[in-house]
């Protein structure tokens, strides 16, 4: 079965709670964008620094919506080895790394990797249609999924697809016929069904859902196209 993920780009600690609520009830899980301001230009919550956050990383507090709702976040940071430990304790579900944001290859790689629970929580590696597929030949191995970016401007919602998803995707599948792979990055109702038959099996989505007159309907909508 094919999953459609919302992908919320929180602005603040309040957007974010206010954005989870409303799929509570219509999907098991969102993502998170998280950005930086440096890996990309782009920033989201809980960047540069949010005490909401902080409580949570400490397990004084949860997450919105947490007993309702389950989250992966998309790690779009510089140094995620000094991150991803805070989210496994946020309780994420999934965590995704951008292999691009691994300045040290594998050795930045074996860290995360024994930060994260297996079996309990999903590590997931991204990757972007302007590198090369083999730079992540080493890793597909010792991660949960992949996800490959559908736009050549990471960060940004709404930007343009890029078709060399494609080639990354059939490339992908061809050689880890069981591997989930996931797309994010104009995912919408024009590509949806291309990205799915060349071997995507999970779609994270945001402008098309969350920009649409009636979200449920679009997110009803876009599994009906990929069925």
């Amino acid at each position: 079965m094919i999953e459609i993920i919302p992908a919320i780009m929180p602005q603040s600690y309040d957007d974010l709670d206010e954005k989870m609520s409303l799929f509570v009830g219509v999907v098991p899980l969102v993502q998170l964008d998280i950005m930086d301001g440096k890996f990309v230009p782009a920033r989201t919550w809980p960047y540069p620094r949010d005490a909401h956050f902080d409580a949570i990383v400490a397990e004084e507090d949860g997450m919105p919506s947490w007993e309702d709702i389950d989250f992966e976040v998309d790690l779009m940071i510089e140094n995620p080895v000094l991150v991803v430990p805070k989210w496994v304790s946020a309780g994420a579900q999934r965590i995704i790394v951008h292999v691009e944001s691994m300045k040290n290859g594998m050795e930045d790689f074996e860290k995360i990797r024994a930060s994260v629970p297996v079996g309990l929580i999903e590590l997931g590696l991204a990757i972007n249609t302007t590198t090369p597929l083999s730079v992540i030949e080493q890793y597909v191995d010792r991660v949960d999924f992949v996800q490959c970016m559908g736009i050549a401007r990471i960060g940004f919602q709404g930007e343009a697809f890029d078709e060399r998803v494609l080639e990354h995707v059939r490339a992908l599948r061809s050689s880890n016929t069981d591997l989930p792979i996931s797309i994010d990055g104009s995912v919408n109702f024009d590509t949806a069904q291309r990205l799915v038959e060349a071997g995507a099996t999970r779609l994270v989505s945001g402008s098309a859902i969350l920009e649409a007159d009636n979200f449920v309907s679009a997110i009803a909508e876009m599994k009906n196209l990929v069925s």
